[in-house]
């Protein structure tokens, strides 16, 4: 049954934290939305909370990586990549600190919570911090594996996660790689980037678009930064145009950088599907998904619009 990656993010930290004393894990006020419950009534000793004060989660955290733990500082991503976003930059990122900075309940999770609650900025932050890794899973399998990749990882990182259930993109067999992209589906006439959890929607766009005689080839990535440059220009020179989905602002997120990398590379047809550059309207996930043409319907159409870009332009 799919769960909420956040969930399983917690469920794996805790098994991990029983045999590794280093593991720490911290919350601000967010043990209930982070899931932590449990692991704060198993693990007391290796449990912090500092109550809403995203400002003191992290600068404790930096503290505890600097005296040899492995923080995982939990938050809603709304708040730790905006009210704590000092601290990250310099007791974090400035002084390398091995912290991991838990964005919980990312994008639009938080749903009819409004713009308050709304994550569209954070992709955009952390990148621009100099020695952040960025991760975003798709799915309650690759969600484990990267937590557990995470433990002894160097350097800071930001992993951001999503509310509610998440449904399954990956086989058994699957194995992710921080900073690797995967081939989801092949094909030659376009294809689908995408990451976190609109991979799914992704994933189901290209079938679509295959039934509709598009060979659409989808990639998945887990890291927006180290970005897999390679899996992009290959499909930018396979494919000859790309479109770019992401839970995100379309400024500053999945669709900036792959623009930049295409621009320095060698430019194709491009579209970048995110949110528009205003205030949301209200409505749960699924809604909102459905109204900005971000479900796999929404993004069938962008990606005919796209191909017809394609073919009427001469680069």
């Amino acid at each position: 049954m799919d769960r909420p990656n956040r969930r399983v993010f917690t469920e794996t930290l805790l098994t991990l934290a029983k045999n590794d004393r280093r593991i720490i894990a911290l919350a601000s006020d967010s043990r209930g939305s982070a899931t932590l419950n449990e692991f704060a009534a198993e693990l007391p000793e290796q449990f912090v909370e500092v109550g809403i004060a995203e400002q003191n989660l992290v600068g404790i955290a930096a503290g505890m990586a600097k005296c040899g733990k492995v923080p995982f500082a939990c938050s809603p991503a709304c708040f730790l990549s905006m009210r704590s976003i000092e601290q990250i930059k310099t007791d974090v990122a400035y002084s390398g600190a091995n912290v991991r900075l838990i964005g919980i309940s990312g994008g639009v999770s938080y749903g009819a919570l409004g713009s308050t609650h709304h994550s569209l900025q954070d992709l955009a932050v952390m990148q621009a911090i100099p020695g952040i890794t960025v991760i975003l899973p798709a799915d309650n399998r690759e969600t484990a594996m990267l937590t557990r990749q995470l433990v002894d990882y160097p350097g800071p990182v930001y992993m951001r996660l999503g509310r509610e259930a998440a449904p399954r993109v990956y086989d058994d067999n699957y194995r992710p790689a921080i900073g690797k992209g995967t081939l989801l589906l092949s094909g030659e006439d376009m294809t689908i980037v995408a990451m976190g959890e609109l991979v799914r929607s992704a994933l189901d766009a290209g079938y679509l678009l295959r039934q509709a005689g598009i060979s659409c080839r989808v990639v998945a990535l887990n890291t927006l930064k180290p970005l897999d440059t390679e899996i992009l220009l290959t499909a930018a020179r396979e494919t000859g145009a790309l479109l770019t989905v992401e839970e995100h602002s379309i400024y500053g997120g999945l669709g900036s950088r792959v623009a930049q990398l295409l621009g320095e590379c060698g430019p194709v047809p491009l579209t970048v599907a995110g949110f528009p550059d205003e205030p949301l309207v209200t409505g749960n996930q699924e809604e909102l998904f459905r109204h900005y043409g971000l479900d796999a319907a929404g993004l069938v159409e962008k990606a005919k619009e796209l191909l017809r870009r394609k073919q009427t332009t001469r680069l």
